[in-house]
């Protein structure tokens, strides 16, 4: 991959906002209040879309405008822009995010390389977020290779009949992504409430009956209020991944412990 910019693509929190090229006042309306709502609700995710007219532009500038670090994902190369109109946005996402393909310079935007740069787009985040499409287009591919990934996806509901609503009701209506209705709908699905600064790590004494395994994850997840993935357990506590799941379960079962979107698993305080 090349890159340019100052964002740190390993942070912990990432989304994906995308959807139709032609984007109506109510989508445009929809992501700009979603982006204001977000950045007091969880002002450290790092916002990604695909630089296109539409939905994706208007994320990029929403996030701009509300302080978000924001990244383009090109179907070219990182020595053009296009479209070429956006690169006023393009330049300031450098200062304030950035700009990341697969493809070398003098790569053109080839139609074909716009699926491709959707797998980037969704491979990369923890979320996919569809404002707006019609009953085909490129952000249904971004949010079917979202849920192929295991990966979260949502979608903000239209009227039945409204064109670009079809394809974000279809997504819901066939489960593939949970409605939503603000930024709040997606900071509690995905377990990213902020937590008072003043909790405190779990005490032992708080779970008497836990096993010394389980004490550790308790301990591990005491520490992160806003919980970890399954994953990152099993690395940080040497548990097999195996056990771990059974552990998991156990825990959930016992009340101490609640399973989230992601696979994300947070301490019940």
């Amino acid at each position: 991959l090349f890159y340019r910019g100052n964002a740190d693509l390993n942070t912990l929190h990432i989304i994906n906002i995308v959807g139709t090229r032609h984007a109506t006042p109510y989508g445009q309306d929809i992501c700009t209040r979603f982006l204001a709502d977000l950045s007091v609700l969880c002002p450290n995710i790092l916002i990604v879309s695909g630089l296109a007219y539409g939905i994706d532009i208007h994320a990029h500038r929403a996030a701009l405008q509300n302080h978000f670090k924001t990244i383009g994902v090109l179907a070219h190369g990182l020595d053009r822009i296009y479209p070429a109109e956006h690169r006023k946005t393009a330049v300031s996402m450098l200062e304030q995010g950035g700009l990341l393909t697969e493809f070398t310079s003098v790569t053109n935007p080839y139609r074909q390389n716009f699926v491709k740069r959707n797998l980037i787009v969704a491979g990369m985040s923890d979320a996919t977020v569809v404002i707006e499409s019609a009953a085909k287009g490129g952000a249904l591919i971004t949010a079917e290779l979202a849920e192929s990934y295991h990966r979260d996806c949502f979608a903000f509901p239209g009227r039945c009949n409204d064109e670009y609503s079809i394809g974000c009701n279809n997504l819901i209506r066939k489960n593939q992504a949970v409605l939503i209705t603000s930024a709040e709908d997606l900071v509690k699905g995905m377990g990213w409430e902020s937590s008072p600064k003043t909790e405190k790590t779990v005490q032992r004494e708080l779970f008497p009956d836990l096993s010394e395994e389980e004490e550790r994850i308790v301990k591990r997840l005491g520490k992160m209020p806003e919980g970890l993935q399954i994953n990152t357990l099993v690395i940080d506590t040497n548990i097999p991944v195996n056990r771990m799941s059974a552990l998991l379960f156990e825990l959930e079962m016992k009340g101490v412990i609640r399973a989230l979107a992601g696979g994300v698993y947070r301490l019940i305080m």
